[in-house]
């Protein structure tokens, strides 16, 4: 029997998001959903190795890279409109359900119970979803970065927003991603090649 799952996944490229904002370059929902899932990767092995977690860094990558996976069929509301009034979070939230049930439709029945996990939420998944959605506002911070070095000032808002916004999550995963990672985002690439900070 003919599956169209993957079909709409290779759609999530088609996904440009920050469709209110002036972009010096688009970017679309699959790369979008790539850092998200290498960021999400990360934070939970610095969860394993400087805070005594027993995060499952594979699966949080494996929910990072399917999160908004339901925008294929929804489009990428930009975020103040969706969260604009209760009215609109809630119809929002059917909306998104709708598509992850049809998502879950276009899969082999046999395969359906493997991912259901990955886009209707389950309590065992919590703090990795956590985590995905600190990896999801770092990715988007990382892009706000990049509009302000290309010279762009129509980010700068947001930039100031969810650097804040990261910060009271409260997430300590995150707090250590932005100290070490980020710097390196201000540096040009012969900067980045030259840099020998890492080593020990």
């Amino acid at each position: 029997m003919s599956s169209t799952f993957f079909s709409f996944l290779s759609r999530m490229k088609y996904i440009n998001r920050w469709a209110l904002m002036r972009n010096t370059y688009e970017e679309n929902l699959s790369t979008h959903s790539f850092e998200v899932a290498a960021i999400a990767h990360m934070l939970s092995l610095i969860g394993n190795r400087r805070f005594g977690k027993r995060y499952n860094a594979e699966r949080a990558a494996v929910l990072g890279l399917y999160h908004d996976m339901p925008e294929i069929l929804t489009g990428d509301l930009p975020t103040p409109v969706k969260y604009f009034n209760k009215e609109i979070v809630n119809a929002y939230a059917a909306v998104e359900s709708a598509a992850c049930a049809r998502l879950l439709d276009a899969l082999p029945a046999d395969l359906r119970a493997d991912f259901e996990p990955l886009f209707i939420k389950q309590e065992e998944d919590a703090d990795l979803r956590r985590l995905v959605k600190a990896a999801d506002k770092i990715a988007a911070y990382l892009k706000t970065l990049e509009e302000r070095r290309a010279g762009n000032t129509e980010f700068l808002k947001a930039e100031e927003s969810i650097r804040d916004m990261i910060a009271a999550m409260g997430v300590a995963e995150a707090d250590v991603f932005m100290a070490e990672f980020i710097p390196a985002y201000e540096m040009t690439l012969d900067q980045s090649v030259s840099f020998d900070g890492g080593k020990d």
